[in-house]
């Protein structure tokens, strides 16, 4: 690691140094591991000495950027974690309406970088998540029922590979890498650049939430579904169920006295017991989900897709409980420009999807953990029948078993393949791993 120390651009943290314990920190508190060099990339040629000193010594890899994956695969234990951070430049041509993007930026600077020229691209509903781990497995957000998601606005990667070799994927070149790069995951390389198609949005939002009592949820849901089946693609309908109250709305991203038009029938799915009706930038709404302190808190999640959400499912999900240990529970609309892509045309599964629900705990103390995890996992398992599938990005523990929810055995196939091209060793399988069909495949 000392030659490697000598040629960087960047830096190495060792366990020992000041800044180690900092850098192996991501965003789930349960994940406590300690790699033996963290390299801290500030240029593609760091990466490319990263991946080749690590296959070098026989090193596990793990590649961070935001660090938000629920399984810490960033983090490898024993192994080598590339750290992409330094690298989060962002360059806008606003003439083009395109952005350049290093691997290492976080949504929050892409969105800082395009909002001046009333610019942006779907990205997450959290500022400090990572680009790259965001895009690679979808990208759902705010913008996605109008612009598609964020892995369908990517015009070109810049990718290394597995032997250090640095590669260009887009329509044009590597298309095949191109298409599995759009929702296949972390399994094919280090993207170290991205390439955004820009969409004019303006800069104006509108939040309206408004809350029931849980003893109304089942009816008022079953309305909520009705009224955003035909609701504009600027809004993008949200619901929680939580501290005995649902709270139904949506999120509006453009003119918002045209999303005004909607509130009064949010109104009326039940008898409202409050309401927050918010104007806001595009820039806060990204923000406003921010939690400064979330790198100290352990936490688990499940998640679903929905093709229908039928009544018997808004059924279970109004029955979740309010114990000491029951997750929360949330459901965010998709259709729209996710729907419009042609279903072949990218990684991404699951386009038919009307409704993505979340059910999500945090806590800090570690006696706790079995007791939300397996309350997670309950609620999860009692709508797991009547779901559709999976987004990729929201996969923990699940194994091959998620694999198979979040795509299609064709779509796996494909990707399978894609695999023994640029990675037949399996060098990168700390993610959803799709392994490849050789032999060297690891486990």
């Amino acid at each position: 690691m000392q030659k490697l120390s000598g040629s960087l651009d960047g830096s190495v943290e060792l366990p020992g140094d000041p800044g180690y314990d900092q850098a192996r920190r991501v965003w789930n508190a349960i994940v406590d591991r300690r790699p033996r060099a963290i390299v801290r990339c500030a240029s593609v040629r760091d990466v490319v000495g990263a991946v080749r000193a690590a296959t070098e010594h026989g090193l596990e890899i793990g590649i961070r950027c935001g660090g938000h994956s629920a399984a810490g695969h960033a983090v490898p234990d024993g192994g080598l974690m590339i750290d992409l951070t330094p690298m989060q430049a962002v360059h806008v041509d606003p003439g083009q309406r395109t952005a350049v993007v290093q691997g290492g930026a976080l949504l929050g600077a892409l969105d800082r970088a395009t909002q001046p020229y009333g610019l942006a691209v779907t990205a997450g509903n959290v500022s400090h998540t990572g680009v790259g781990g965001l895009t690679l497995g979808g990208g759902m957000g705010w913008l996605a029922r109008q612009a598609g998601l964020a892995c369908d606005n990517v015009t070109s990667f810049e990718v290394v590979t597995a032997t250090g070799e640095v590669l260009r994927a887009s329509k044009d070149q590597h298309k095949d890498l191109y298409w599995a790069l759009r929702g296949g995951g972390g399994n094919f390389g280090v993207v170290t650049e991205f390439e955004f198609q820009l969409h004019d949005i303006g800069s104006a939002a509108l939040s309206v939430e408004v809350d029931f009592p849980v003893a109304q949820a089942a009816t008022a849901l079953r309305r909520w579904r009705d009224l955003s089946e035909a609701a504009p693609r600027e809004a993008t309908f949200t619901a929680g169920i939580g501290g005995g109250v649902v709270t139904l709305g949506y999120v509006w991203v453009g003119n918002p006295h045209l999303g005004e038009a909607l509130i009064p029938q949010v109104r009326a799915l039940g008898r409202p017991s409050g309401e927050r009706i918010t104007h806001l930038t595009y820039l806060e709404l990204q923000s406003r989900d921010d939690v400064r302190d979330g790198h100290a808190v352990r936490r688990y999640s499940k998640g679903h897709y929905f093709r229908v959400l039928t009544d018997e499912a808004i059924d279970a999900i109004a029955a979740v409980t309010d114990g000491p240990f029951a997750p929360g529970v949330g459901l965010q609309a998709y259709g729209g420009a996710i729907r419009d892509m042609p279903a072949g045309d990218t990684a991404f599964s699951h386009r038919e999807t009307a409704f993505e629900l979340g059910a999500s705990t945090g806590w800090t103390d570690p006696g706790e953990d079995a007791l939300r995890i397996g309350a997670a996992r309950s609620f999860a398992a009692s709508l797991e029948p009547l779901a559709s599938g999976v987004y990729v990005n929201v996969l923990g523990d699940e194994g091959t078993a998620g694999l198979h929810r979040a795509y299609s055995d064709e779509k796996l196939s494909r990707l399978t393949a894609v695999k023994d091209r640029y990675d037949p060793a399996n060098v990168f399988h700390l993610n959803q791993n799709i392994q490849p069909s050789g032999a060297a495949a690891l486990s």
